[in-house]
């Protein structure tokens, strides 16, 4: 049931006998995976995002410091799709559900004594719902400690192994993603199915874009007819052992720091 989490690392495991009497539990790092089932073109499995999430933070685990206190728990598979929900397959919550799920997943952690909780979300489709939910949980509980972060930004290799214009324009089920999981799930990738398809160009000069910080809002099948938004003709499994070694390796140094992590505060006292 761990997939791609190390045994003594999956929280499941554990009894709640040892979760009572675990020392310093407001420091004890907890992660949430998350993921999405939903379409990645011909070539690609619907459970991309979710087994890179996992994949990348089960790697992260074997190498962290056996010392830091560190558990994953099981991968929320759906998200907030619905910008793929044309194609067949895909499976989406809404914001709503998603922000429930999360919340009372982690006041449930709350209630356990825990104090640190990490999203490690694979699917662009939704952080900023889980911004929301870990801004929110903080405001209402002060010393909980929420990480809402993607797992492809950590520091990583990405920009030596992947051309500039794909790093720009390959958001689905590229280059990147369709390499990773030659490294992580190799049976699962259609490799004879491999196309490029980039979406339609902007006006010369334009403002605007897909992603950043002046975005339009979109569906994918305004920007792909295959489901494929990048070149995964480009893709190897050695780029992709390379990309999942380097992503690890900053998780590695994030998952450090935030069990060392203590939330900065001006709080006075009567405020």
């Amino acid at each position: 049931m761990h997939t791609f989490i190390p045994p003594e690392r999956f929280f499941p495991y554990l009894t709640w006998q040892e979760i009572e009497q675990m020392p310093d539990k407001a420091n004890v790092v907890i992660v949430q995976p998350i993921g999405a089932i939903e379409q990645h073109g011909p070539h690609l499995p619907l459970v991309v995002d979710a087994a890179i999430a996992t994949g990348i933070l089960g790697k992260a685990l074997s190498q962290l410091n056996p010392e830091i206190p560190a558990y994953s728990l099981p991968p929320l598979y759906y998200g907030k799709s619905n910008e793929h929900w044309h194609f067949p397959g895909t499976i989406t919550l809404s914001g709503e559900t998603l922000a429930s799920v999360l919340r009372e997943m982690a006041e449930s952690l709350y209630r356990a004594g825990f104090r640190k909780l990490v999203f490690i979300n694979g699917h662009g489709g939704q952080p900023q719902v889980l911004e929301m939910v870990a801004r929110d949980l903080h405001q209402e509980y002060g010393d909980f400690l929420l990480f809402p972060l993607f797992a492809w930004k950590v520091p990583n290799e990405a920009a030596e192994l992947i051309s500039p214009k794909e790093l720009e324009l390959g958001i689905h089920a590229g280059d990147a993603e369709t390499s990773i999981m030659l490294s992580l799930l190799p049976e699962q990738v259609k490799t004879d199915r491999f196309l490029c398809e980039y979406p339609p160009t902007l006006p010369e000069g334009s403002l605007l874009s897909m992603e950043g910080q002046l975005p339009f809002a979109w569906v994918t099948q305004d920007l792909t007819r295959s489901g494929v938004i990048g070149d995964a003709t480009s893709a190897t499994k050695e780029k992709g052992d390379r990309l999942l070694a380097s992503v690890a390796a900053g998780w590695v140094q994030v998952l450090e720091e935030i069990y060392h992590f203590q939330q900065p505060s001006t709080r006075l006292s009567g405020f």
